[in-house]
Formats: structure tokens, C-alpha cells, sequence
């Protein structure tokens, strides 16, 4: 029984330095040599100070922002230490009302809108964290937002359409709009622009 034990706690031993310490620092310091930003959490900063990350969205609510899309994490709105859907079917009650309320916000916050809402406006992504909202859900806030800002509606169209990114590699995925680079634009928006 003594020749069994020493070979396996040696091995576990081994296996937990080389899994636990070695690999990890390798794999860590290869990242942060090759994509710094990245391994640093993507994060946008302003005046030296990390605002946001570019890759978990933010949950925006004032009239004069673009709004991101709904986050089913719990107990707030794109919290990354909780990602998950909200895991409801298409045939569930709970996410027709949540989609109907969803809607209902919508159309109160700019009752002039009679476009039809885009469905990332009102639905979660799978981690309840997406950060991007398609072109059509930013073209559906622009009078919105024009508005609260007092700014031409051409002036936010056309920041949005500068901050709308394609498809990755021009092949996986759609168009789409980072919200929070999109918001941080509009902050940068010099005074003289307002009509």
C-alpha cells in the first residue's frame, strides 16, 4: 500500500504545480505580452479613470443616452460577477410581460416613435451582459436622444452610424453599436454643435 501512496501524492503534487502555478502564469504572462488590453479587461477610461469595459454592457436609463439591452442578471441589471439569460421559452408568460413592459417603457420615453421596437431592446442576450445593440435599435433611439440633448437628430445618426462596427472579420456575427462607446461619443460632442 506504501508503494501506492507515495507515486500518487507526488503526483498530485507535480500535477498541482504545473496545473496550478506554472500553466496559469504562462498562459497570463503570453496574454498580457500579446494583447495587454485584453488581458486587462478590455476597459475604456477617461481622464485616466476606467469608465466601463467594452465588453459587458452598462445599464443606461437617462432620455439623453442610447439605452443597451435588457440584463436578466441578478439583483442588478449587467452584473458580470452573476451572467446568465433569464433562461424564460418563447411560450413562457413571464417573458411575454417582460418584453410588453419593456415596450411600454419604450414608447413612454418617446411617444412620437411609431416604428416598430427592434427585439435587442426588449430581450436579454444569452449572458445578460452584451454590451452592443444593432444598427436599427440605435436609429430607434436617435430622435430620442437628439431631443434630450438638444442636438440635431443628423448629428447623433451620424455618431452612430461612425460607431456602428461590422460583422467580425466581415463574415461571423451582424453590424452593431457599442453603447457605452457610443454614450461616451456623445459626451465628447463639442457645444457648438447644438442647434
Amino acid at each position: 500500500m506504501k508503494t501506492l501512496i507515495r507515486p500518487a501524492v507526488t503526483l498530485f503534487i507535480l500535477l498541482s504545480i504545473v496545473t496550478g502555478l506554472i500553466y496559469p502564469l504562462l498562459v497570463t504572462g503570453i496574454g498580457q505580452a500579446l494583447f495587454p488590453k485584453q488581458a486587462a479587461g478590455s476597459l475604456i477610461e477617461r481622464d485616466g479613470k476606467p469608465v466601463g469595459s467594452r465588453l459587458i454592457g452598462q445599464n443606461f436609463t437617462d432620455p439623453k443616452y442610447f439605452w443597451g439591452r435588457p440584463s436578466a442578471t441578478s439583483p442588478y441589471p449587467n452584473n458580470a460577477a452573476a451572467s446568465s439569460g433569464s433562461n424564460l421559452g418563447p411560450l413562457n408568460p413571464a417573458l411575454k410581460e417582460a418584453v410588453e413592459s419593456r415596450v411600454k417603457t419604450l414608447r413612454e420615453a418617446d411617444p412620437g416613435n411609431t416604428a416598430p421596437v427592434p427585439v435587442d431592446l426588449v430581450t436579454a442576450s444569452a449572458s445578460g451582459l452584451d454590451p452592443h445593440i444593432g444598427p436599427a435599435a440605435a436609429e430607434y433611439q436617435v430622435a430620442r436622444v437628439a431631443r434630450a440633448r438638444g442636438l440635431a437628430p443628423e448629428i447623433v445618426r451620424n455618431l452612430a452610424t461612425q460607431q456602428t462596427e461590422d460583422r467580425q472579420w466581415g463574415v461571423f456575427g451582424e453590424p452593431r453599436v457599442n453603447v457605452l462607446e457610443l454614450n461616451l461619443a456623445l459626451d465628447q460632442l463639442p457645444a457648438e454643435q447644438k442647434p
